[in-house]
């Protein structure tokens, strides 16, 4: 659905992303991780058309969105980080005047009541957006980026400044869309992108970090499998069983009483040993109580991948000052289209 190849941004003598290339299939939820300036905000500012690449192309769809740039913007909807919100309108006459720069086709008294039912804003339709709460604004946020039915939707911290039921309610929406919708979703809030997202691609100043699930990836840091398993008998018996598995590198004792103990079982590299440990522990007549494969975290991925001696630029850097700031640039399309009409 999108193909980003050898995609460079520079901003006078700053290069904000260097060289990046990634691939999106229909349908997935992708998690768009990296620190502040690692060139994220830019990456999805050019997919959306909001900002022109240097080099590299992006396609989505199978179009070009240098050559088809009107298509590609209707393939895609955009939350950026600050919605770009209009105050003194109610939530109804704004899906109305988005709807109409979207010259959205699709029956509006049916489309717009729907995405209101879906997004969970159909309580608010008539109240003044400056009268919303943050969590209200999220959804009106992405209720615009709802309309004309894209087939992409590109979140931008979808749920930054919301209370934790606040980011349980918006968290519930992404998975409900990702079922009929490709998904880039950013955020800092790691738990979030690990329960929402199937696959994370971190960036790490302008350049690919790495690109995985988290199985993946936490496999990658490590080198290799390692099980927590508690265990019912001897444990010097148990010892001796675990270590003369094939394909077992490490054996350690976590805790331990009489009866039981939790070991850590660590796998040489490329090795999956789950199925031989089971066989060899089962042989011999000791009964797991429990098994677990042990996985780094996605803080603690992000935090390796993105450790270095060189600080990052912070995301004012990323973007100069002469250029519009994300909201600014998003309402001044939005008027644009407008004046066209």
């Amino acid at each position: 659905m999108i193909q980003v190849s050898h995609l460079t941004k520079r901003f006078g003598g700053i290069q904000a992303v260097s060289d990046l290339s990634f691939s999106v299939a229909e349908g997935e939820i992708v998690g768009f991780l990296g620190p502040n300036g690692a060139g994220k905000s830019t990456t999805m500012n050019i997919i959306t058309g909001c900002l022109e690449a240097t080099d590299g192309t992006v396609t989505v769809g199978g179009l070009d969105s240098r050559s088809h740039p009107e298509e590609v913007r209707r393939l895609i909807g955009y939350l950026p980080e600050q919605p770009p919100l209009y105050p003194d309108q109610t939530v109804e006459e704004y899906l109305d005047f988005v709807y109409r720069l979207k010259k959205c086709t699709l029956n509006k008294r049916e489309h717009l009541g729907s995405i209101a039912s879906s997004t969970g804003i159909t309580d608010v339709t008539g109240r003044l957006i400056r009268n919303l709460s943050k969590g209200y604004r999220q959804r009106v946020g992405l209720a615009q980026a709802l309309i004309g039915d894209p087939k992409v939707l590109i979140l931008d911290e979808p749920t930054v400044g919301l209370d934790p039921k606040q980011i349980i309610e918006i968290r519930d929406l992404i998975r409900d869309l990702g079922k009929t919708h490709t998904v880039i979703l950013s955020s800092h809030i790691l738990p979030e992108v690990q329960e929402v997202c199937g696959r994370v691609i971190v960036i790490h100043q302008g350049v690919m970090a790495a690109d995985g699930t988290t199985e993946e990836l936490s496999r990658r840091m490590t080198g290799s499998v390692q099980l927590e398993m508690m265990i019912e008998g001897d444990r010097n018996r148990v010892l001796c069983v675990l270590r003369a598995v094939p394909g077992v590198a490490e054996v350690s004792v976590l805790t331990a009483d009489d009866t039981k103990s939790t070991y850590r079982i660590t796998a040489e590299p490329d090795a999956d040993i789950r199925h031989a440990v089971f066989e060899s522990l089962s042989q011999n007549s000791l009964a797991i109580l429990s098994m677990k494969q042990v996985e780094a975290s996605l803080e603690d991925i992000f935090l390796k991948l993105t450790d270095a001696d060189t600080p990052a630029q912070t995301e004012t850097d990323e973007i100069p000052e002469e250029s519009e700031s994300e909201k600014s640039k998003h309402r001044r399309l939005f008027r644009k289209r407008g004046e066209r009409k």
